[in-house]
C-alpha cells in the first residue's frame, strides 16, 4: 500500500479503514477500463460506508462495462499525519491508486460542515484543489448531493455538479466522458459537451441567467439498486441492509429542505421492495433490515410491507428496523407490528413545544396527538421516548420554550399515570434540541438564525428547568450551526472562506473537538466578511439568492407563500390531503396532483 507498512498501520486508529479488501467490493483490470471514478466521502470510513447514496452509486457505476468507482475517504488525523511523513497520495480502496490517477474525482456534498474536508482530500491526492488551476493531466472533479442545491459556495473548486437523481446522471457523463477521452480533446472540449445536459451546472461555463433543472427518477421501481453491499470490515455507524423505500416527502415542514428539494413522492412497490431484500440478504449476509426514507410511515403500502418482512424476519433469523415514527401514524396495530419486531425507545420529532410554533413551521400535529401516542405506547410495553426540538425557530419566544420544559414533564406524568403492575421499567425522556439553520430552497430561506449568544441563552433555560430525574437534555453547539448557516446560504465569496480556513488547518468541522473556530474566525476577517451578514441577516423577499436558477421543482413563489402563512400561523396540508401547488410538478408530475379537484396554482 504505497509506502506504508503494516507496522505503520498498527499505529493508527482503526487501521481496518484504510486497508480494504472487504466482502462485496468491486475489482477490475486496469487495462480493461475507459474510465476511473474515485467516489470521495468527506468523513471517516465509520460515516461513509453507513450512507446509501454512496452505496447506490457505486454499484450503478461498477455495472458499466469500462468504468470503475472505487471508494475514497477522508482519513483521520493519525493516518493523516502518516500519509504526509510517508509521502502517500490518497487513494482509491479498491485498487489503492493515487485518486490523482483517475479520470473523475467525485465528491458527495451532505453537510455543509465537511467542505474544508474536501480541499483537504484534494490535496492529499495531489490534485490541485482551485479548478482554474487544474491542468490537463489532472482529474475532474465532480459533486451531487443534496448541498449541491447550493453549488456557489464551492464553485471554485469543482469542475461539474450534478442536481438531483445521480443514477441516470452520472452514467451519461461517464459515458460522455469516454467518448470525450477516445477523441484525445482538451478539458474544455468535454464540458461544453455536457453544458446542455439537464442537471449539469458547470461554473466555468453557467452564469447566473442559465436556468439548471436537477434530474428526477420516474420509476422508483426500474431504476438500479444495489443487493451486494461492500461488507465493512470495522464497526461502521449503521452497519445495516437498507431499503429505500420511497424519496419525497408529502408533510412540508417549512425548515426541512430535504422535503423540499427531493419533491415529488416516488413509491418503490412493496414486491419490488422484498424482491430486494431477498437477495440481498443472499449476498451480504447482513442480519438486520431497515427502511430509508424521509418519512417512511406515510409509505401506502407501510402494513403490508412490515408485515412481509417481519415473516421474512422470522425465516431468515434477522430483525427488522422501522423507522422514527411520526407522531401521528402512531396506532395499537403499528406498534403491535414493532413489538414482532425489536422493542427500542420511541423517537419523536414535536420540533417545537407549543402548538403556535409548529403552526409556524407547519409541523401539522398537536399536543393530544403526541401524548395519546404515548399513552399507547406506554400502555403496551415502552417506557423511553426521545423527543427532537430546534429552537431558534423564527418567531419563536421563551414561551415556546416553556412549553417544551412543560410536554416534556407531562409525558412523564402520563407514563406515572399507568398502574403500577403494567410499568415495565422507570420512565426516560430524553429531550434533544438542535440549532435551526435557515437553508436554501425552504420557506424559512429569509430567515435570520439566532445568534450564539442567544441560543446558548436558550439552552441554559432548558437545561436549568428540565429537572425531572426521568429527563435527560442533550443539546448541540451553536457554533456549528452558525458556520452550517453561512455555507448553506452562501455565494462565491465563501468559496474564499472556505479556501483560508483550509489553509489554517480547518478540517473535520462538524466534530466538536475538532472544530478550530480560530482558524474560521481568522479566515472570515482575511476575506473581509462578517460572519453576521450571512447567518443572522434577515432577507427581503424580493431578494435574488444566489441559488435562484437552481431549479428543483418548488416554486420561488410557493416559498413566498409558504412564508407568509407562517408569519401567520397558518398551515398547510400535507400533499397527499390536498395540492397546495407548489410547482414541482413543471419537473416531473407528482403521484398525489390526480388525486385532487384542486389543480396547481
Amino acid at each position: 500500500m504505497q509506502n506504508i507498512s503494516k507496522q505503520d498501520l498498527l499505529k493508527v486508529e482503526r487501521p481496518a479503514r484504510y486497508v480494504g479488501g472487504e466482502y462485496n467490493q468491486v475489482i477490475k483490470k486496469v487495462d480493461d477500463i475507459k474510465c476511473r471514478v474515485a467516489f470521495c466521502f468527506p468523513d471517516v470510513y465509520d460515516i461513509g460506508m453507513s450512507n446509501l447514496g454512496m452505496k447506490i452509486l457505486y454499484d450503478m457505476l461498477n455495472k458499466k462495462d469500462g468504468t470503475w468507482c472505487e471508494r475514497v475517504f477522508a482519513p483521520w488525523s493519525d493516518f493523516e499525519e502518516l500519509m504526509r511523513e510517508k509521502d502517500v497520495t490518497l487513494y482509491g480502496l479498491e485498487s489503492k491508486d493515487g485518486i490523482n490517477k483517475f479520470d473523475i474525482v467525485a465528491f458527495t456534498l451532505q453537510y455543509e460542515m465537511s467542505y474544508t474536508n474536501i480541499l483537504n482530500m484534494l490535496n492529499l491526492g495531489k490534485v490541485s484543489e482551485l479548478s482554474c488551476n487544474r491542468g490537463e493531466d489532472e482529474p475532474f472533479v465532480f459533486a451531487g448531493g443534496p448541498c449541491a442545491c447550493n453549488p456557489y459556495t464551492l464553485s471554485k473548486f469543482v469542475d461539474v455538479f450534478m442536481l438531483g437523481a445521480g443514477e441516470e446522471l452520472f452514467s451519461l457523463l461517464v459515458d460522455k466522458y469516454i467518448e470525450w477521452k477516445e477523441k484525445k480533446l482538451p478539458k474544455f472540449e468535454y464540458l461544453n459537451s455536457i453544458k446542455d445536459i439537464q442537471g449539469v451546472y458547470i461554473p466555468s461555463i453557467h452564469t447566473k441567467s442559465d436556468i439548471i433543472s436537477k434530474v428526477v427518477i420516474k420509476d422508483m421501481d426500474k431504476v438500479d439498486y444495489p443487493t451486494a453491499f461492500v461488507i465493512p470490515n470495522t464497526e461502521i455507524v449503521q452497519n445495516k441492509l437498507s431499503l429505500e423505500v420511497f424519496r419525497g416527502c408529502s408533510r412540508g415542514c417549512r425548515f426541512c429542505q430535504a422535503g423540499y428539494i427531493y419533491r415529488p413522492v416516488r413509491e418503490k412497490s412493496a414486491d419490488r421492495l422484498l424482491e430486494l431484500a431477498e437477495e440481498a440478504i443472499c449476498k451480504t449476509g447482513l442480519n438486520e433490515i431497515s427502511l430509508a426514507s424521509l418519512s417512511t410511515s406515510d409509505y401506502s403500502e407501510f402494513y403490508k410491507l412490515a408485515d412481509e418482512l417481519i415473516k421474512l424476519g422470522e425465516k431468515r433469523k434477522i430483525s427488522i428496523s422501522l423507522p422514527s415514527l411520526r407522531i401521528d401514524s402512531i396506532n395499537l396495530e403499528l406498534l403491535k407490528k414493532m413489538q414482532a419486531v425489536r422493542r427500542s425507545s420511541l423517537t419523536f420529532a414535536p420540533e417545537a413545544g407549543s402548538q403556535r410554533l409548529r403552526d409556524v413551521i407547519n409541523k401539522n400535529i398537536t399536543e393530544d396527538e403526541i401524548l395519546s401516542s404515548c399513552k399507547i405506547a406506554f400502555e403496551n410495553g415502552w417506557s423511553t421516548v426521545k423527543l427532537y426540538f430546534m429552537i431558534g425557530l423564527p418567531t419563536e419566544t421563551y414561551e415556546d420554550l416553556k412549553e417544551i420544559v412543560s410536554l416534556a414533564n407531562k409525558i412523564v406524568e402520563l407514563y406515572y399515570s399507568i398502574p403500577k403492575e403494567r410499568r415495565r421499567a422507570r420512565c426516560q425522556v430524553t429531550v434533544s434540541t438542535s440549532t435551526f439553520v435557515p437553508k436554501p430552497h425552504t420557506p424559512f430561506q429569509w430567515c435570520a438564525q439566532d445568534t450564539i449568544e442567544s441560543i446558548e441563552e436558550k439552552q441554559k433555560y432548558l437545561k436549568d428547568n428540565l429537572k425531572n430525574k426521568s429527563i435527560k437534555y442533550n443539546w448541540h453547539n451553536p457554533t456549528i450551526s452558525m458556520l452550517e448557516a453561512v455555507i448553506a446560504r452562501g455565494d462565491e465569496k465563501i468559496c474564499d472562506v472556505i479556501y483560508e480556513a483550509y489553509k489554517n488547518g480547518a478540517k473535520f468541522d462538524s466534530w466538536e473537538d475538532k472544530l478550530d473556530i480560530t482558524a474560521w474566525k481568522n479566515a472570515f476577517e482575511k476575506v473581509g466578511i462578517n460572519i453576521k451578514d450571512y447567518a443572522n441577516r434577515e432577507y427581503d423577499l424580493d431578494y435574488v439568492f444566489p441559488w435562484d436558477n437552481i431549479m428543483h421543482g418548488v416554486s420561488k413563489e410557493f416559498l413566498i407563500r409558504e412564508y407568509k402563512k407562517a408569519m401567520e400561523c397558518k398551515t398547510t396540508p400535507r400533499c397527499s390531503t390536498k395540492c397546495a401547488g407548489c410547482g414541482v410538478t413543471k419537473i416531473e408530475r407528482c403521484k398525489f396532483l390526480d388525486n385532487h379537484s384542486n389543480k396547481e396554482q
